[in-house]
């Protein structure tokens, strides 16, 4: 497809076109231009792509596009790594189809009621997005059957594979015997990933979409110099100082994220926490709120960082440097999504300012120091 391609270039259904009209889409990304006409056309995908690219679209339009709203059989199974990426892709593959009233999407998950998923199940969803430990659940309890299944996407597969969900992910594959297409979107091409690939998919076109202008996260970072209760009041004054209207803030433990959500509400600020000890309900209200813009700050573990698209976050702030340096790639992806301009803040103190050199290096990025009013510091 041409760079400049139009949703409208795509032969997409009027309801299609309608929903991306509402959501403010006018040119789709390339993961979304390459994946869209190859799923139309009926082939299996396995598509390397980083996250932030717009891939739930990618993979949303052609199963609504085929859907069969009259039915009430399963038809279309979506399998991400957490119940954070399942809740993100169901709540976006809801707002696709709101030009489509016959259509019922359902999620199932760890962390939630069995019984609220069975209420939902009744409902007859003919798409379903969950995570594989929890279908395997359903499965076993005869709960869910996917014997009408005729596409599959497994989003984020490497990841999935990772987390030890290969022989679930594998059961779950051979329970589907109509499928037609499989689809996978993974961020490397590991063995795991290709291994699924060799078994379960036919007539395979291989897609690539590099972290090029359109989708590289394009995200200025610093550090500052500051202690505990400095570093509080260095955020306040950054969110006023540069207008910030929503940024995540990330600390190593849930003790720090109490703390420091605590002390943020204390001198006025909307914020509130998440962190792995908190029920996934109460984890998915906060959530919400920030992504609804009713909380600017969302203090928390790294539980958030990967995973989850919440829109136009303005900036991150690493409270505590991370030990690992992956981790430190994940937190700051938060802002800066496809192709957006994003600010990463990491505070250190003098103990441990050598892991910001670490982190450059290994990350081949430029870290500037700033001290806590936002300004350069001289490297005099």
């Amino acid at each position: 497809m041409p760079d400049n391609t139009m949703f409208s270039d795509l032969q997409l259904s009027e309801a299609t076109l309608e929903a991306v009209r509402l959501l403010g889409f006018t040119e789709p990304t390339s993961i979304q231009s390459k994946t869209i006409p190859v799923m139309l056309n009926g082939y299996d995908i396995i598509a390397k792509a980083p996250t932030g690219t717009g891939k739930t679209v990618a993979f949303g339009i052609p199963i609504l596009e085929t859907i069969d709203e009259q039915a009430a059989d399963l038809q279309a199974l979506i399998m991400a790594p957490t119940r954070e990426l399942a809740l993100q892709i169901t709540d976006d593959l809801t707002k696709l189809s709101a030009t489509r009233p016959g259509i019922r999407i359902t999620s199932i998950y760890g962390g939630q009621s069995i019984q609220v998923q069975l209420d939902q199940l009744r409902h007859h969803p003919q798409i379903v997005v969950a995570t594989p430990g929890r279908l395997i659940d359903h499965l076993r309890r005869r709960t869910i059957h996917l014997s009408d299944v005729r596409i599959a996407v497994l989003d984020e597969a490497d990841r999935m594979l990772d987390m030890g969900f290969v022989r679930d992910v594998r059961s779950i594959l051979d329970r589907m015997p109509r499928v037609d297409q499989l689809t996978m979107f993974s961020a490397t091409m590991s063995r795991a990933v290709m291994d699924i690939s060799w078994i379960y998919q036919r007539d395979v076109v291989e897609l690539t979409v590099e972290e090029d202008l359109e989708n590289k996260p394009q995200i200025q970072q610093f550090y500052i110099q500051a202690s505990g209760r400095e570093r509080v009041q260095t955020i306040e004054r950054l969110m006023k100082k540069e207008g910030f209207r929503k940024v995540i803030i990330f600390c190593n433990t849930k003790h720090t994220v109490e703390s420091v959500d605590r002390q943020m509400r204390a001198i006025g600020s909307q914020s509130d926490c998440i962190h792995g000890d908190m029920r996934q309900s109460s984890r998915e209200k906060v959530i919400s709120a920030f992504r609804k813009g009713r909380i600017s700050m969302l203090v928390a573990t790294d539980v958030a960082s990967r995973g989850l698209d919440i829109d136009q976050v303005d900036a991150v702030f690493n409270y505590d440097i991370p030990e690992e340096n992956e981790r430190y790639t994940h937190r700051i992806g938060r802002t800066g999504r496809a192709g957006r301009e994003g600010l990463a803040y990491t505070f250190v103190h003098k103990l441990n300012q050598f892991r910001v050199e670490e982190i450059a290096r290994a990350t081949h990025s430029t870290i500037l120091e700033l001290d806590q009013s936002g300004l350069p510091v001289s490297a005099d």
